[in-house]
């Protein structure tokens, strides 16, 4: 095997693993309403039918007092429990294997209901809990355990006990959010009392076999979060009390310090893992920015954990392991981190699913299935809109031309992943590239097309992208698009201004201040140290050397990147003050001339000497072929307008490659 490590069995109490590949544990919106049911089946089902050893769900919680939303998931009753009878069988029909996740939400609750060891509000939720009382605390163990009872009469697997990431019960762990002064708080020994006493009282009720996962944080990266001896002694008092295993998590969810997302270094956080890992006996699960079976292997291979949780991957492609053990790992959907359609949605109460896998979270409804006669398709561009659409009709049996001008597929994404911090962007490339090759789509690249190319198609799919806007502005022909500079097409000097600040200027900024670094270097940036010197793991930040000195400038006197995703924006933002980029918003754009900028705020003149001027300033649809072939007679119910070219909005890529599957599952059957 090429992964014998990751793909060898695994025993957790009376449950054996057919792998070492865990898929963790995402709130995706289905787990909310009991009518959703069947498409959790179908959603879980399709993973384990790809081969993954241990699914565990979305957060269920114990109580309604712990609902993460309003009438959210909950098991507290019977009846719950035998709805969620077609989850667990649907899993075990695929020989898979599924646990529970129990979830008390505390102070990260959107709602009024919400109850927290004190009455602290969370900085991510509009809420202020209210307080436990000594017997409400008391009570709420007994109910994470009568919930761990219920799953198990369900029929799952195994239970997990979330105790990572800053709910409930690490708010328990941490003084920062429980300034308790009862036997649940007031001294480090009393905050664990509440976790060993919801496994201890699990393990009472599930017997001595049946596998108990403990999700524990290694890392609070939060002011005043708990020590390393605090978190070693956490993990020993969990498995006297009755843990099966360790899950391992990074990070609370209010934490100013970037875990998954893309510009996270792979495995990043897996040292702490391995030093966790010489304190206790039971197994420990590493988790976070692992999304290889090589890289998964590697840490399997080096003794750093037992088993490995991937949770994104998963949505990315629900065949990850199965690919892996069948040889095909060039042909896995790669999870590129980005948050856009899995984390962003969960926070906007969406249902989630993935940028590069749009069918996650929707198998009952957005269903490939094969056409009944052959059709000749030609699809126009290949960014991510046309790879998607033509990877798709070929999936349903058509015969597939992708015409692209350039030399290289990606559009708008292969400038993307010039980006630092975007560079798995190369992976979806990749993806694609060996798909189109799979279902024997004829590429024909450096082709311009015209109308009369495409009459004798059966279908026309125009994926002609779009180009940078050029804004009317004195002096614009001494400025550079953003396409040339990430393209190399142009060096930008060493003090650059750039027009419009929306998602492609911060960007553009980004990739102008980046100087490599480390991983060392990366988590010195962000602060992040030994948590045996430093409680929750937080230091002092080490400034970032910025490679040019950049000037950001918007029209709009909005704070610069409000607009960004919910989940990373905060991040990206973060890493402009630390490069030093100068934000200048409400600018009246004067002039472009030998001098740099010139530009107007509150009424006073400014001059930003710049030996280059980037213009970030939006993009403009390319659709000229779509009306011609329209105005030419090509019938308009055969051609389709999708990506860029249909919407020319701050680049999509979340909605192109969706609006990619969605055309070619809509295709008809030829008469």
């Amino acid at each position: 095997m090429a992964y014998p490590h990751l793909l060898s069995p695994f025993t957790i109490g009376d449950l054996t693993l057919r792998n070492r590949v865990v898929m963790g544990s995402m709130h995706t919106g289905l787990e909310d309403f009991f009518w959703d049911i069947p498409k959790m089946a179908e959603y879980v089902a399709t993973r384990a039918r790809g081969g993954v050893g241990l699914i565990i769900t979305g957060g269920y919680s114990p109580t309604k007092r712990g609902w993460l939303k309003p009438f959210a998931s909950e098991m507290s009753t019977r009846i719950q429990a035998e709805r969620h009878r077609r989850i667990t069988d649907a899993v075990h029909e695929a020989e898979g294997a599924i646990a529970l996740q129990v979830l008390h939400a505390g102070r990260y609750g959107y709602t009024p209901m919400n109850q927290a060891p004190s009455n602290l509000k969370s900085p991510i939720t509009p809420f202020r809990p209210s307080a436990m009382t000594t017997k409400q605390v008391d009570e709420t163990a007994t109910a994470f355990a009568k919930s761990a009872a219920l799953a198990k009469r369900a029929g799952y697997d195994a239970v997990e006990i979330m105790g990572s990431e800053g709910y409930l019960i690490n708010q328990f762990l941490a003084a920062r959010t429980n300034d308790r002064r009862d036997q649940w708080g007031g001294s480090a020994t009393k905050r664990m009392h509440f976790p060993v006493e919801i496994v201890r009282r699990t393990r009472e009720l599930v017997g001595p076999d049946f596998p108990v996962i403990y999700r524990m944080s290694l890392l609070d990266l939060v002011e005043d979060g708990q020590s390393w001896e605090e978190t070693v002694e956490l993990a020993l008092l969990v498995e006297q009390a009755g843990a099966s295993l360790i899950n391992t998590g990074i990070g609370w969810h209010e934490a100013r310090v970037p875990t998954i997302l893309t510009q996270v270094p792979r495995a990043a956080w897996t040292w702490t893992t391995e030093r966790l890992r010489k304190e206790v006996s039971i197994p420990l699960c590493a988790s976070n920015r692992i999304n290889t079976p090589y890289v998964a292997e590697q840490i399997l291979a080096d003794g750093i954990a037992d088993l490995v949780s991937m949770a994104r991957p998963l949505l990315a492609d629900p065949e990850f392991v199965n690919k892996a053990a069948q040889g095909r790992s060039d042909e896995i959907n790669t999870c590129i981190a980005c948050n856009q359609a899995c984390l962003d949605h969960a926070f906007e109460n969406k249902r989630s699913t993935c940028l590069v896998n749009p069918r996650a979270c929707y198998e009952t409804e957005l269903v490939i299935r094969p056409l009944s006669k052959p059709k000749r398709v030609a699809i126009v561009g290949a960014g991510v809109a046309g790879l998607s659409a033509a990877t798709s009709y070929a999936e349903r049996g058509a015969r597939v031309t992708l015409f692209e001008q350039g030399e290289q597929i990606g559009g708008q994404f292969r400038l993307a992943m010039q980006i630092p911090g975007k560079e798995e962007f190369a992976e979806t490339l990749r993806y694609y590239q060996r798909q189109l090759e799979l279902h024997q789509v004829e590429v024909k690249l450096n082709t311009s097309v015209s109308p009369a190319d495409l009459m004798s198609y059966d279908e026309v799919v125009i994926a002609t992208g779009v180009v940078p806007r050029i804004p009317d502005i004195p002096g614009i022909e001494r400025a550079v698009p953003y396409s040339d500079v990430l393209s190399g097409k142009v060096v930008p000097g060493k003090r650059v201004a750039v027009i419009g600040a929306g998602g492609i200027g911060v960007d553009v900024s980004i990739w102008l201040t980046h100087t490599e670094e480390t991983l060392d270097e990366w988590l010195a940036h962000w602060g992040v140290g030994d948590p045996a010197e430093h409680r929750g793991g937080l230091q002092p930040r080490e400034p970032r050397k910025a490679a040019r000195e950049v000037y950001l400038v918007q029209r709009k006197a909005t704070p610069i990147g409000i607009n960004l995703g919910k989940t990373s924006g905060w991040a990206h933002r973060d890493v402009l003050k630390q490069s030093g980029v100068t934000l200048i918003t409400g600018a009246i754009y004067e002039d472009i001339d030998e001098y740099g900028l010139q530009i107007t705020v509150n009424s006073e003149p400014h001059l930003i000497q710049a030996d280059t001027v980037i213009v970030c300033a939006g993009q403009e649809s390319v659709r000229g072929l779509y009306d011609q072939l329209l105005a030419q007679g090509y019938p308009a119910g055969q051609l389709k307008l999708i990506g860029g070219a249909d919407v020319a909005a701050e680049l999509d890529a979340k909605r192109a490659i969706r609006q990619g599957l969605e055309t070619a599952i809509a295709a008809k059957d030829l008469a």
